[in-house]
């Protein structure tokens, strides 16, 4: 099974995660199949980063996102617009609206 989850790099006491697609039997911080995103939680507030074309075509073809990465799929909405991508609207729409969301988020950050 494949599944959508956390990475853990950064030294210690400054943790960054990157986003990855890797098989369940992975260890956490082994091998994996692709970078989708990142996230880096020692900002306020978290940076969030997602490739949403990728993200929404291994979710397609039956990758279960971990329950961390599911909380930041909803922090960022992504959970709902690939709800719309499988009833049928159009990526590059849903692509551009997670552009201006990623960019807003981006204003408001402060690093620690």
């Amino acid at each position: 099974m494949v599944r959508i989850r956390l990475r853990r790099v950064g030294s210690t006491h400054q943790p960054h995660y990157r986003v990855v697609v890797a098989d369940k039997e992975s260890p956490r911080d082994g091998r994996f199949i692709e970078n989708v995103g990142f996230y880096n939680p020692r900002t306020e507030p978290g940076t969030i980063e997602f490739n949403e074309e990728r993200v929404y075509h291994w979710l397609s073809v039956g990758a279960q996102p971990s329950d961390s990465v599911q909380k930041l799929f909803k922090v960022v909405k992504l959970d709902e617009r690939f709800a719309r991508f499988k009833a049928g609207e159009d990526q590059d729409v849903l692509i551009e609206e997670a552009g201006k969301i990623y960019k807003s988020r981006a204003e408001k950050i402060n690093a620690k």
